[in-house]
């Protein structure tokens, strides 16, 4: 049983959380708070085992509280933000909140249940949540994979590596971008699960934390080594060849769980690229990107998931080694050195990429 705690100034707002939430199987809402005093008092009463979080409140403001419970007890919170896109929300990713959900902008309260799938996806994600992962960072290991990553390994430089994350991924792929050298010689192209109007934002907020360049992907835009496109919200980032160059191509389906889509990404990269190519599978719930990973390995591409020492939630990198297609199962903080070795110039032969 899952047991939440719903903070929320609104009263309407809680009512209606509370009526989305009590209608998942082994959820129960113990109680809501109107503010972050009453949450506090609740919180230590409770000790709920997920908290959702408004952020603009009176009295206790969301961003007050949430330091004070990762500070002080530790507890997943998805915040259920009133801001359609708002650097508020990345705030508090940084503080530790688990993920988001976005409150239409439109007649919030008539609309609030529009939010129910949403919700409930990432209320589900609570028990792959590992309670140690919320209250501690791995301590950074000496790394000693370099021969594992170059033994039998194509000779020919990957062209361009795919990044799949979902729940947990914004702080993950942060990490990663920030530990790569400036001098990078390959473009990353970034499938993160993300609302609509958020990717910019988050290309904005990584772009300052890195030596590469970082922007939200662009129709017809051709990929430049070291640089790192996010896949835009809503839309799904292809890749195709042009001529000897990769292009970026946009589209919109509606058929697709996932958006953006790891799995057309993959394929696309894979059908561009062949075995020049590398998919890596971040944290996450669900499947997208195990089906994209086996056509990266059947083109002789290099495929990479998180482990499950470090991924914060393990539902995506599990799906993906299941498949029995991923070549290296690394920690976050391996993913960097993996990406570095495979693409530095003295691992391949080929020095035109």
């Amino acid at each position: 049983m899952i047991k939440v705690l719903v903070v929320d100034d609104s009263g309407f707002s809680r009512k209606v959380i509370t009526k989305i939430l009590e209608r998942i199987p082994d959820v129960q809402v113990a109680d809501t708070a109107s503010d972050g005093q009453d949450a506090l008092k609740k919180t230590l009463r409770l000790r709920p085992d997920l908290i959702t979080l408004d952020l603009e409140m009176p009295n206790m403001d969301g961003f007050t509280f949430l330091r004070w419970v990762m500070n002080t007890m530790p507890t997943p919170v998805i915040v259920v933000s009133a801001q359609e896109a708002d650097e508020n929300v990345f705030k508090a990713l940084d503080l530790g909140a688990l993920d988001f959900v976005v409150k239409p902008t439109k007649h919030p309260s008539l609309e609030l249940e529009y939010i129910k799938a949403d919700l409930i996806e990432k209320v589900l994600s609570v028990p792959l949540l590992r309670e140690s992962k919320t209250k501690e960072k791995m301590q950074v290991e000496e790394l000693r994979i370099k021969e594992s990553l170059m033994k039998g390994r194509p000779h020919q430089a990957p062209r361009v590596i795919g990044i799949a994350s979902s729940t947990g991924g914004p702080p993950a792929i942060q990490a990663i971008i920030h530990d790569l050298p400036p001098n990078f010689p390959v473009p990353l192209l970034i499938a993160q699960h993300m609302p609509r109007s958020f990717t910019a934002l988050f290309a904005e907020r990584l772009n300052k934390h890195t030596q590469l360049s970082v922007q939200e992907a662009a129709e017809g835009a051709f990929l430049e080594r070291g640089n790192v496109y996010i896949a835009p919200g809503g839309k799904h980032l292809l890749i195709h060849k042009s001529g000897d160059r990769l292009q970026i191509e946009l589209i919109e389906r509606e058929d697709v769980r996932y958006q953006p889509s790891a799995d057309l990404l993959f394929e696309s990269m894979a059908n561009a690229a062949e075995s020049r190519t590398i998919g890596t599978v971040l944290t996450g719930m669900g499947d997208d990107g195990s089906k994209g990973l086996k056509t990266i390995k059947g083109k002789g591409g290099i495929t990479i998931a998180e482990s499950e020492r470090t991924a914060i939630i393990f539902g995506m990198p599990q799906e993906a080694i299941q498949t029995g297609m991923v070549d290296f199962v690394l920690s976050l903080q391996q993913v960097p050195l993996a990406f570095t070795t495979l693409c530095s110039s003295n691992a391949t032969t080929d020095k035109h990429r």
